[in-house]
């Protein structure tokens, strides 16, 4: 059981992570459609300037959850990107479940970036853990330690195991996994998003090596961030 003010929400959507995308993420419909409505009643009341300020605001928060579809790289065997945004991180460091030392792939979410997480290989969801922090800036290095954060172990092709680290950052207070324990899901399908600016850590299991390089732009789902050796 969670302790009082956990606030991962794990969440039986078998939709959200198995069909297409509507273009909107659904977690961000309920501010979209705050906004929009505010926006009507600020331009009934005739309250121009603050409905054109709602208004703009709604398309930026339109923006923000966005959900795209992405097309896999053509190699069966690639790991792909959990996430969207920046490589911030291509090194060794002790895995948070095992303690091993592994190969991670650290991707930083700008409030810019679309902010649903991908499955970075197919395979069942062996173990989730959630893990109570602080909220620093997820841009950090030592964020992959102290921040709030949300720990999957996925068992892939040959019993490959991955961790994926869903981690909140200075602005991002919500971290969303709609997966379960022994859900067995496909490469680059949805299985969570944090929300409002935030970072992914991929720790990656022997036999495989990162095929991207800090500064590195890389779209969830869709991008190549490690390849067998």
């Amino acid at each position: 059981m969670r302790p009082p003010g956990v606030r991962v929400q794990v969440i039986r959507l078998e939709f959200a992570m198995h069909k297409p995308s509507a273009g909107v993420c659904l977690e961000g419909l309920p501010y979209i459609c705050f906004l929009a409505l505010a926006s009507v009643v600020f331009a009934v009341l005739g309250w121009g300037f603050t409905a054109l300020a709602a208004l703009v605001l709604t398309a930026l928060v339109g923006h923000f959850f966005r959900d795209p579809e992405r097309v896999l790289p053509e190699d069966a065997e690639a790991v792909v990107s959990p996430a969207d945004g920046r490589v911030v991180r291509v090194g060794r460091d002790s895995d948070p479940l095992s303690g091993e030392a592994r190969q991670v792939v650290c991707v930083f979410m700008s409030v810019l970036d679309v902010h649903v997480n991908r499955m970075p290989v197919s395979g069942k969801v062996e173990t989730l853990r959630y893990v109570p922090g602080r909220f620093l800036n997820a841009s950090l290095d030592k964020a992959s330690k102290d921040n709030e954060r949300n720990i999957l172990e996925i068992v892939g092709k040959g019993n490959q195991r991955f961790t994926v680290v869903q981690i909140a950052g200075l602005i991002a207070r919500r971290i969303v996994c709609w997966a379960e324990k022994d859900d067995k899901l496909k490469r680059g399908e949805r299985f969570g998003v944090i929300k409002f600016g935030s970072r992914v850590d991929l720790y990656l299991p022997d036999g495989y090596a990162p095929c991207v390089h800090v500064g590195d732009r890389v779209r969830g789902g869709e991008t190549a961030v490690a390849v067998r050796k």
